[in-house]
């Protein structure tokens, strides 16, 4: 088999990544292939559930990139001093600095202020004369921007400028490495973080701001920079994609949204589980480096290559999951990849399921006749092989 290139901005492979995947993973677990333009060589991609697993939690697979040689040239930026970039024993650090402050209490407490900023989006549809709407700009990106906004204590949050540049930085439209994104954000955190340490608030960054463990240990300016940079960034826009796809395969599938719509105490929660391990909103990692030859899914991995894991392959493997092509809220896809798996488990998980659920319950009440518009042009997808989801989902009720 040729080598596959999966950086091909290809409208086939997004409007359906899964049959490329499938058709890798039938020929087994773990490819080598081309990554257009950009300095990775060789990379291998990751497609297998079990394969998928190990190698998202595998010691001899790195997350540090400036460790390694495939970005030469490239500098860093205060953006990248964060957990997802980095590797033990300074991954564990950061993220028991991060953990004090960002809990499960604090998340379940912003559950009334979730709900309200929901419905009052959901007015604001509803009051639209010709009951239509784009529903990313709607409710699927507002709603994760405003919760992680006012969670970091930052409501007056530059949404269109910050959507801009986290759409550079997980969907870049150039092919040529750069960290110019990565740069600009960073200069507007590190301006945020200067001015809450002046004058701390409630709120999450005040709160790691003033963190200290046991040890007296706290984050530094560039490492406050690199959190403030990954949470606002992966807080909100797993969710948009949640969101979006979650309601994209609900429309697609009536009998399972006629069941849903029958039964949110009893099938909401499996549903959003469903919609992530169906259509997740993150399709493949950031890249991983092999600290020195290994093996993996019986395929071998020189040091120095780049790994990529597949998400969306993995949560449709066969050997996991019976029919994974199917649709099907009353499944259990316990143990399903979408938020990864392992030492870089995506922190904010709790944060988006919650989101979700309160979003996908309060549109499809609000709504009984919700339907994709077919006046408009086929959906157009982020590019790229990292995020998975729809630029605008146009809906009428």
């Amino acid at each position: 088999m040729p080598q596959p290139d999966i950086s091909v901005n290809d409208a086939d492979f997004h409007a359906d990544p899964y049959s490329f995947y499938a058709r890798l993973r039938a020929a087994g677990p773990v490819h080598e292939v081309e990554v257009t333009a950009a300095e990775y060589a060789p990379t291998f991609l990751v497609v297998g559930y079990e394969e998928s697993r190990q190698a998202l939690n595998h010691p001899g697979l790195l997350k540090n990139w400036t460790s390694s040689e495939v970005l030469p040239g490239i500098a860093t930026t205060a953006a990248n001093s964060n957990m997802l970039e980095a590797d033990p024993p300074h991954h564990t650090r950061l993220r028991r600095l991060v953990a004090r402050e960002f809990t499960l209490r604090r998340v379940q407490a912003m559950r009334p202020r979730v709900q309200q900023i929901t419905d009052e989006l959901l007015d604001a549809m509803a009051a639209r004369p010709q009951r239509t709407a784009d529903l990313i700009k709607a409710l699927a990106f507002p709603l994760p921007m405003t919760v992680i906004g006012e969670l970091l204590g930052v409501p007056d949050l530059d949404r269109e400028r910050f959507g801009y540049w986290s759409k550079e930085v997980l969907a870049p439209t150039s092919v040529t490495p750069s960290t110019t994104a990565h740069q600009k954000l960073g200069d507007y955190l590190a301006e945020l973080v200067e001015a809450k340490a002046k004058d701390p608030g409630e709120d999450l960054l005040s709160a790691l701001i003033r963190t200290r463990d046991e040890d007296g240990d706290a984050l530094s300016p560039n490492e406050l920079i690199g959190m403030a940079f990954l949470l606002l960034i992966a807080g909100h826009e797993t969710t948009v994609n949640l969101i979006s796809n979650g309601t994209r395969a609900l429309l697609a599938h009536p009998d399972q949204l006629a069941a849903l719509r029958a039964d949110y105490d009893g099938l909401l929660d499996g549903a959003v589980e469903e919609m992530l391990r169906y259509d997740g909103p993150v399709q493949n990692t950031t890249y991983r480096y092999a600290r020195a030859d290994m093996e993996l899914g019986g395929t071998a991995i020189p040091a120095g290559a780049t790994v990529l894991v597949s998400l969306a392959g993995a949560d449709r493997d066969p050997g996991r999951y019976e029919a994974p092509d199917a649709f099907d809220i009353r499944r259990a896809p316990q143990g399903h990849l979408a938020f990864g798996h392992g030492l870089h488990f995506c922190i904010g998980a709790p944060l988006a399921r919650m989101e979700g659920r309160i979003a996908l319950r309060g549109l499809l009440e609000r709504f009984p006749d919700l339907a994709e518009d077919p006046a408009e042009e086929a959906p157009t997808y982020i590019g790229g092989s990292l995020i998975r989801g729809v630029t605008r989902l146009p809906v009428r009720w």
